[in-house]
């Protein structure tokens, strides 16, 4: 019920690179696609130095409804994935755990949404120990649409 075009709104991490680098954040847009009637497609779409890029990932169905798993490349670089809460038609909340780092990630079906979905995103953050300081939120401009063949990541994003 997810699948369709997404905007990354918001995102809280503790992330060493998100802090070191926010002042760069780029407009970030994801397309889901449902896989054999349970994995979701994921193609993240964001610029990287002037360039779109396509990081494509595949969440892998859990034991439980909106529980997905997204596996890295090495060992123990599993990461949970937890639809936390969405309305399927204008905003979803996902947790991201890897480890014992959790990260909260704000999708809208539109770059902006209401003040309402802001709050609820951030009592979220603060259900989990997560703080303004390691909130950022991302640019309503400038998303890329495509990336060439020469573009296109297979595997994980950091959270």
């Amino acid at each position: 019920q997810l699948t369709g075009r997404w905007f990354l709104v918001g995102m809280a991490s503790r992330c060493n690179y998100l802090a070191e680098h926010s002042h760069r954040l780029e407009a970030t847009a994801v397309t889901v696609t449902v896989l054999d009637g349970q994995s979701l497609a994921i193609s993240t779409f964001r610029k990287l130095d002037g360039m779109c890029w396509e990081i494509r990932q595949r969440y892998l169905p859990a034991q439980a409804h909106g529980r997905f798993l997204l596996k890295g490349r090495g060992y123990g670089s599993k990461v949970d994935v937890v639809v936390g809460e969405t309305d399927h038609s204008s905003y979803a909340i996902l947790y991201y755990q890897k480890g014992r780092s959790i990260s909260v990630k704000l999708y809208g079906q539109t770059s902006q949404v209401s003040d309402a979905v802001a709050d609820k995103f951030e009592q979220h953050v603060r259900a989990v120990g997560l703080s303004e300081d390691v909130t950022y939120y991302f640019p309503t401009y400038g998303f890329c649409d495509s990336a060439d063949e020469f573009h296109i990541l297979d595997g994980e994003l950091q959270i």
